[in-house]
């Protein structure tokens, strides 16, 4: 039998403000996008344990493009394996909208086809149930 709670997902969107850019050409560094990875897997938690649990590690990160200010983030996280304690997350980010300052200093446009730009596997951790009184 299939535990229902594979193929939960919690989704985010989070505009990348300028402050936020490390790098030249406006580029944010990836732990930005890792703490977003964190943020929704917290939520994952919250939905399926009513606890926000820990984050205890990530795997196969891919950094597949750059992250810009001024982009608008969709970040999601999947359960795609559940155990005793821990759960395993599937976890995108996706540009959805990017600035173009070459057009002007607040020109943006929304992107034909989202880009993926971070792609991870992370494991949380949710704390032991209770045992009966």
């Amino acid at each position: 039998m299939t535990d229902p709670r594979l193929g939960l997902t919690a989704t985010h969107r989070r505009y990348v403000p300028h402050a936020h850019a490390h790098y030249g050409g406006s580029l944010v560094d990836g732990a930005y996008t890792l703490g977003l990875f964190g943020d929704v897997a917290t939520e994952v938690a919250i939905r399926m344990d009513g606890d926000e649990g820990l984050l205890a590690g990530y795997s196969e990160v891919r950094f597949l493009g750059p992250v810009r200010a001024g982009d608008i983030l969709e970040v999601t996280a999947e359960v795609v394996r559940i155990g005793r304690r821990s759960r395993e997350l599937r976890c995108s980010a996706r540009v959805m909208a990017r600035a173009e300052p070459e057009r002007g200093a607040s020109a943006a446009r929304v992107l034909e086809t989202p880009e993926t730009v971070v792609e991870a596997v992370a494991t949380l951790v949710v704390p032991a149930a209770d045992p009966p009184v």
